[in-house]
């Protein structure tokens, strides 16, 4: 596009300044490539794999804690479903409601650390949420599936910025420095998210409310993600430029 053009897209026919539009789906890529591997891997397994072939799916990449009982064989599976058990899903509810949810609190979080820094914050937070639920249910044999052990651990960071979005540059991100703890203790919004968050979680996971599901909420793995990301984003903010 030539300047003339750019400029055009700024300013109408009397040279006055036109706010850019932003679209409406503005959704950082690498968020879409986790919805698009979320969603189409449920997609396959609801209509692509037999009964049989969908179980073998989940026993190698859905994280079962009694696999690492001492009574089985450490596989690679082992090692791997940690992090691949965040990509699968119960059910269309349970996708539906992780997709929106980590296009909420992911695009503005991707938006501040980009896409590599991204990547790994949701493997590392996955990976916390697993070994939480494992120290709750060192010998649990019902799999453990979904990304919103991921998603609580982005809620976190959100919270770590008492939610401030900076939509300057035209794509939304989180502002400032994460706050320091003296000042979320302050943070009348701060402490009525982690509040109401803590008490949906202990309720759906212990009563089950949740519409359409018949699996037992993993609330546990909630709260570890959580901690992950409300504790650790530092390390991931390490080093970067820091935005006003």
């Amino acid at each position: 596009m030539s300047e003339p053009d750019r400029a055009a897209d700024r300013y109408d026919t009397l040279g006055r300044a036109v706010p850019r539009r932003e679209p409406v789906f503005n959704l950082p890529g690498i968020v879409l490539l986790l919805l698009a591997l979320c969603i189409g891997i449920h997609l396959v397994r609801t209509y692509m794999l037999s009964p049989d072939q969908d179980f073998e799916l989940i026993i190698r990449t859905a994280f079962v804690p009694i696999r690492y009982s001492g009574e089985y064989v450490l596989d690679v599976y082992a090692f791997t479903s940690p992090f691949t058990y965040a990509l699968l899903h119960g059910s269309f509810a349970h996708l539906a409601v992780n997709m929106v949810w980590m296009a909420a609190f992911g695009s503005p979080l991707a938006n501040r650390l980009g896409a590599l820094r991204f990547a790994v914050f949701f493997a590392v937070t996955g990976l916390a949420a697993a070994l939480f639920f494992y120290l709750i249910h060192p010998l649990g044999q019902a799999p453990l599936v979904g990304a919103s052990g991921s998603i609580s651990g982005m809620m976190g960071a959100a919270a770590r910025f008492a939610f401030r979005i900076d939509r300057s540059d035209g794509k939304g991100a989180f502002a400032g420095d994460p706050l320091p703890m003296r000042e979320i203790v302050r943070s009348r919004a701060v402490i009525t998210f982690l509040a109401v968050w803590m008490v949906i979680n202990l309720v759906t996971g212990l009563v089950g409310i949740v519409p359409g599901e018949e699996a037992q909420i993993a609330w546990e793995a909630h709260i570890g993600g959580f901690l992950a990301g409300f504790f650790g984003l530092r390390l991931f903010e390490a080093g970067m430029a820091r935005r006003p």
